[in-house]
């Protein structure tokens, strides 16, 4: 379930610009998605892990917050990053 060091600089690198740009709003964004994506992977296969769940609506109101902020502060760059991570809006 946890995301890999490899990949995780992958994903700074591609949506915080560089390696070392881990605080970029969107490198947050991208790795809350990771996240998200992989326990929705581990919850269909054990349903009843509720710790789990828990933990997958705080990382989505984490990533819903961000994504706020980004909405309001640099609305084209909110639209690069949905469209790049295939969330809707």
């Amino acid at each position: 379930m946890a995301i890999s060091s490899e990949r995780k600089v992958e994903i700074i690198k591609e949506f915080g610009g560089a390696a070392q740009n881990t605080g970029s709003t969107e490198a947050q964004i991208a790795l809350f998605t990771e996240r998200i994506k992989s326990i929705s992977e581990h919850l269909q296969d054990f349903k009843k892990d509720h710790a789990n769940r828990r933990v997958l609506l705080s990382y989505v109101g984490k990533r819903r917050s961000l994504l706020n902020y980004l909405a309001h502060k640099d609305i084209s760059r909110y639209r690069a990053i949905i469209e790049k991570l295939g969330l809707r809006k």
